[in-house]
């Protein structure tokens, strides 16, 4: 299963677009997670294949610990849901 991350600045000014933070969140999200960051400009968009089987809501909840953490604690997360891939097997996964 591939689940879409859409994440926004929750406060402060917009900095000038930088990949920088994005790749700061996923290296905070779990090692076992497979992650590729698809979108660094203006919002931070992380596409995820959690290791385990979990729903949207509870990868929701994880991402929302893991924004709490100083290093990316501006962002904030405006987006969680599941994506249909051209692989129904990976989509069951």
């Amino acid at each position: 299963m591939v689940i879409q991350l859409t994440m926004r600045q929750a406060h402060g000014l917009p900095l000038p677009a930088s990949p920088v933070d994005g790749i700061r969140i996923m290296a905070l999200l779990p090692a076992g997670w497979h992650k590729d960051l698809a979108q660094a400009t203006g919002a931070i968009v992380i596409r995820v294949r959690p290791d385990e089987p979990l729903t949207s809501a509870q990868v929701g909840d994880r991402v929302r610990e893991i924004l709490a953490s100083p290093e990316v604690n501006r962002w904030e997360l405006v987006g969680c849901h599941r994506l249909v891939t051209r692989n129904a097997r990976e989509d069951d996964r």
